[in-house]
């Protein structure tokens, strides 16, 4: 039986070879399959961690965007104040009227006094308009001081202006202050948005190096900015270059906005300058006399406003940026006892670090400022801030001016199902005076106000929220290294890494391509 058993094993030798061969291959194969798939989903789970860090990430960087610009507006709204000294005139104003009634003994009880006559109207529409501009703002610490110490000085200086003169002064420097506050408040939104979303996807870009320079037992990304004691990373994490480019800030709240309060005051002398303060003024005349100022302002048509150039009032040109540094306390200044000639070769490794990282630190800030104007100089820069001026511009006159001034409902608070039936807001009319003192007033709303409506305006505009994604988000194959270790990083649209081999690209000129070509794709044009 043995033998029998024996020949049979040897006739079935092939067919339990290929027997064994099947099973251990399928089981290979369920093993290689079950491994595929542990690793597709440990990837889709890595992805999907990474792809909600990074939104966070986006989210905590606009949040900060926010809080920068109220940070920095009340700067630019102490200038503002202080070169366009509405609550001085008015002050002046009062004053001629004080020493009228004092000229007067008739008038001494004009509070209780019915206007029979032209003059004694006039003077009464004088008097609530004066009454409206006291108690609907308020003198700036800065004026009060210049007030106090110089009124006299002024009088024997220049010779007295009369009341009409004062009320024109009032109505353009009202009116120009609180455009340039919008446009100022405007142009801050943006340039902060570009310069910390620039420096948050450099920051992205840094930690994405760092994680695949880590081993694969620790594939964590860390988001913290812990650079203070490393400043020579390649993509961004230069503490002290980040400082510097965020200081360039400085040229805007310190010199851009006094050139756009020019190209404001200009226009509003245009287009206000024939109206008299005593003037009914209905509502949709109002609004066409302000589109007309936006109109010459940033031009007509779509053309002139595209071909507009913002850059000179936001950034230094390449001359003026050492001064920038300089007045913003980021450099000291030259001494006659500095060299100003090439440093001689260092004679210590140390040294030779240092002044790699300098040379470094400073291509890595020329290289940011160039994309920041590249960006600035862009048509979708214009888009965006036509459509911070509308939202601005449009709490200003539909909300503000129409509920202060013409004492109609906000639009707002009106339901969307509910007609107003005989009101049509367009014949709604309200003395200039009137208007004037609410824009007096909300001056001081879109610089200092708490909260800020202004700015919460602009958050609601969700193409702002685009841009900045379409800046935080592209652009990452155009990364320089500045190492010369040749392993780059490349960002897709859809937030997936490649880790590879590849060559320094130029950035100005392919940037620009790409930044309007991701713009394209987001708004379907």
């Amino acid at each position: 039986m043995i033998d029998s058993t024996r020949r049979w094993l040897r006739r079935n030798r092939t067919n339990f070879a290929v027997g064994i061969g099947v099973l251990a291959a399928g089981y290979v194969a369920a093993q290689y399959l079950l491994s595929k798939i542990a690793e597709t989903r440990q990837r889709m789970s890595e992805d999907r961690v990474a792809k909600e860090n990074l939104r966070r990430r986006f989210q905590q960087n606009q949040e900060d965007c926010t809080i920068t610009v109220l940070a920095l507006l009340p700067t630019a709204t102490e200038n503002i104040i202080e070169a366009l000294p509405v609550e001085r005139i008015t002050q002046d104003l009062q004053q001629k009227k004080a020493e009228r009634l004092g000229r007067s003994a008739a008038t001494l009880d004009f509070a209780s006094a019915i206007p029979s006559s032209g003059p004694s109207s006039v003077t009464d529409d004088d008097g609530r308009s004066l009454a409206s501009f006291q108690s609907e703002s308020f003198v700036h610490t800065s004026q009060m001081a210049a007030s106090n110490s110089g009124t006299g000085e002024a009088g024997a200086s220049r010779p007295p202006k009369s009341k009409v003169q004062l009320w024109n002064d009032l109505k353009i420097t009202s009116i120009t202050r609180a455009f340039t506050l919008l446009y100022t408040l405007s142009l801050l939104t943006l340039l902060t948005r570009i310069q910390l979303n620039l420096l948050g996807r450099r920051n992205y870009l840094s930690s994405v190096v760092s994680m695949a320079s880590h081993s694969p037992q620790d594939p964590t990304i860390s988001l913290e900015n812990l650079d203070d004691d490393n400043v020579e990373q390649t993509y961004g994490n230069d503490f002290e270059t980040n400082r510097k480019f965020l200081t360039f800030s400085w040229w805007l709240l310190h010199r851009g906005w006094r050139d756009v309060m020019e190209k404001v005051e200009v226009t509003v002398k245009a287009v206000f300058g024939p109206l008299n303060p005593r003037e009914d003024i209905p509502l949709e005349k109002l609004s066409a006399l302000i589109l007309e100022v936006r109109r010459k302002v940033e031009g007509a048509t779509a053309e002139e406003r595209r071909s507009h150039k913002w850059l000179p009032y936001l950034l230094p040109p390449p001359e003026q940026e050492e001064i920038v540094l300089r007045e913003s306390g980021m450099l000291k200044s030259p001494s006659a006892s500095q060299p100003t000639s090439i440093p001689s070769p260092p004679s210590s490794p140390n040294a030779a670090s240092s002044l790699h990282s300098s040379t470094s630190s400073t291509a890595s800030l020329r290289r940011l400022l160039d994309e920041t104007s590249d960006l600035i100089d862009s048509p979708p820069f214009t888009q965006i801030l036509t459509l911070l001026l509308d939202t601005t511009f449009s709490h200003l006159t539909d909300h503000e001016i129409r509920t202060d001034a013409y004492r109609l409902p906000d639009p707002s608070t009106i339901p969307r199902i509910q007609e107003v039936p005989d009101l049509d807001s367009n014949l709604a009319k309200a003395k200039l005076a009137a208007i004037l003192a609410v824009v007096t007033k909300q001056a001081h709303a879109i610089g200092n106000g708490v909260p800020n409506t202004y700015a919460q305006a602009i958050e609601g505009v969700k193409e702002l929220e685009a841009f900045a994604a379409v800046i935080y988000s592209s652009q990452f194959e155009f990364e320089a290294l500045g190492d010369g270790r040749g392993e780059g990083v490349k960002e897709t649209s859809k937030g997936e890494e490649v880790v590879g081999e590849k060559e320094r690209v130029g950035v100005v000129g392919a940037a620009s391509g790409m930044f309007e070509s991701v713009w394209g794709r987001i708004t379907g044009a």
